[in-house]
């Protein structure tokens, strides 16, 4: 596995990696496509590399993208201070559990505080298995919105 970073090419590659990371539980229909077109999903691709906190590590594997983690400053959400980066990771579904998101992970953590950022944060489903990978990776639970967790890593 290879990690590098997204290419100015590749910046279509985040809104498809970001339907990847949409948590779709057991026996439950994915959504249409279109719900990226949404301000809520739109904010973490639109613009991509504009921003301070845009950053983005692409995974290969046998020279073919794997995944990706991204973040940048999404204000819309409100539930933590300002300037605080958002974490997204995507894996496509035949590179799941092999180790390669914690490793996108941990690159992204390293880069972020190499940075200067005193904290990032994140939001995952409740039945999402990658909790226990964000958990392992230092973020904690900061507030609990029915079906998802906000999680908070400090630097």
């Amino acid at each position: 596995m290879r990690i590098r970073e997204l290419r100015d090419d590749e910046n279509g590659l985040l809104k498809d990696l970001l339907y990847e990371a949409i948590f779709v539980p057991k026996n439950a229909r994915a959504p249409h496509r279109s719900i990226l077109e949404r301000p809520e999903f739109a904010a973490y691709y639109q613009g991509f590399g504009s921003g301070s906190a845009d950053n983005c590590l692409v995974a290969e594997v046998d020279g073919r993208v794997a995944g990706a983690v991204w973040t940048r400053i999404i204000d819309e959400f409100g539930c933590v201070e300002e300037n605080t980066p958002w974490f997204a990771i995507a894996l496509y579904a035949g590179y799941r559990n092999q180790g390669i998101g914690t490793a996108l992970m941990r690159r992204m953590l390293e880069l972020l505080k190499k940075q200067g950022w005193k904290q990032a944060v994140l939001s995952v489903h409740k039945a999402n298995y990658a909790v226990r990978m964000y958990k392992a990776l230092g973020f904690r639970t900061i507030r609990d919105k029915g079906k998802e967790y906000i999680m908070l890593r400090r630097f």
